[in-house]
């Protein structure tokens, strides 16, 4: 582990939070708010921070496109170096939290046997990595282990939430690597009391109940942040005539609605436990798109629109209330690559959201906007 170097903020007004001084168990973290500058683009609010999965990498974009910044090298370097086959980041005041999922077998040509990432890094502006969980390469349930971690939530009071997926839990994970809480029986995939079937993604909800993707189970289901945790709700069935099937995310909505991303329908969905369509989009009849893109999260933004990942149409999008694509980045259904501009091309791109905008997920530190 390298050495933590405080975050650079000279384009920011500084104000010391409370909660973030259990972060990395160092009392010189900061929140951030960004005063605007001329010359500032590095975690300005409104960007958009992007898992590109298969370009082993994140970026930051701005509203145009532009990368103005990035942690891992690309679609060939498939080492430490980089974040594998990431599925998700998030930015924490101006330290990046990000899962290194890895690659399956048989998905990218060039490693056809796949490859183990197996980390949750947080790393600062410079590239340096300052915690992490998991270790590159390593397949395991044991302490400071992992197998294929697909999401990765910060919460107020300074642990991490991770998806296990492949060891069938989400675990809440502390500065010092011992695991506050768990749901899931760890390697036994089931729909039984406490079991998960290839979870995907959970949120910690403003009520202290956590919102849990379960896949492979097509449901979401909410559970009471306790030890033993029982469901309180499920989110699972038919939805307008259309049973929901691989449900990759989930996030509770101001107002109570959930709003599921119903990969295996190539549908986005806003519903309720009593199976309700409020509003739906389907990622899948844009021209040129790919018949089954497999979308894999959609948040809901503060203007009212929804950011969809479309994870095989390799693209990020924008969509209005009234169904209309106001911003894309990537090209759909086409593969690419480049350094200065997301219009070069993204390659399976899994999460995406806006820095600092919370609508439905889980702010870092309690007092975020």
């Amino acid at each position: 582990m390298k050495k933590l170097v405080t975050p650079h903020l000279s384009h920011f007004h500084r104000r010391l939070c409370p909660e973030a001084l259990l972060l990395l168990g160092v009392a010189l973290v900061f929140c951030t708010t960004r005063i605007a500058t001329a010359d500032g683009e590095f975690n300005q609010r409104g960007n958009i921070l992007i898992t590109d999965q298969f370009n082993n990498r994140v970026i930051e974009i701005d509203h145009a496109g532009k990368i103005v910044w990035h942690f891992g090298n690309g679609p060939t370097d498939f080492t430490a170096s980089s974040i594998v086959g990431t599925n998700d980041a998030e930015r924490v005041g101006t330290l990046t939290l990000m899962a290194g999922t890895g690659i399956p077998p048989g998905v990218v040509p060039a490693v056809p046997n796949g490859v183990a990432d197996n980390r949750v890094l947080l790393v600062n502006e410079a590239g340096d990595i300052v915690w992490q969980y998991g270790h590159f390469g390593v397949t395991g349930s044991g302490p400071d282990q992992l197998n294929t971690p697909v999401q990765n939530t910060f919460l107020p009071n300074g642990n991490v939430l991770i998806t296990d997926q492949a060891n069938e839990r989400v675990i809440e994970v502390r500065h010092d690597k011992t695991i506050a809480w768990k749901y899931g029986q760890t390697g036994v995939s089931g729909m039984g009391p406490g079991q998960l079937n290839n979870p995907n993604s959970a949120e910690l909800l403003e009520n202290g109940h956590v919102l849990i993707a379960d896949e492979n189970n097509n449901r979401a289901i909410e559970v009471t942040h306790r030890t033993p945790s029982k469901i309180v709700a499920t989110f699972s069935g038919t939805i307008s005539g259309i049973a929901l099937s691989g449900v990759a995310f989930a996030s509770r909505l101001p107002g109570g609605h959930t709003l599921i991303t119903d990969s295996n329908n190539s549908r986005i969905v806003e519903t309720d436990e009593s199976g309700a369509d409020f509003w739906h989009y389907f990622t899948n009849t844009s021209t040129n798109s790919n018949p089954t893109p497999l979308p894999t999260r959609a948040v809901r933004l503060a203007n009212g629109n929804t950011l969809i990942s479309d994870q095989f149409n390799d693209r990020v999008i924008e969509v209005s209330h009234s169904g209309n694509i106001v911003a894309s980045y990537g090209n759909i259904n086409q593969i690419g690559f480049g350094t200065k501009n997301a219009s070069q091309g993204l390659y399976a791109p899994y999460s995406a959201y806006v820095i600092d905008e919370y609508i439905g997920i889980t702010p870092p530190f309690g007092d975020a906007q």
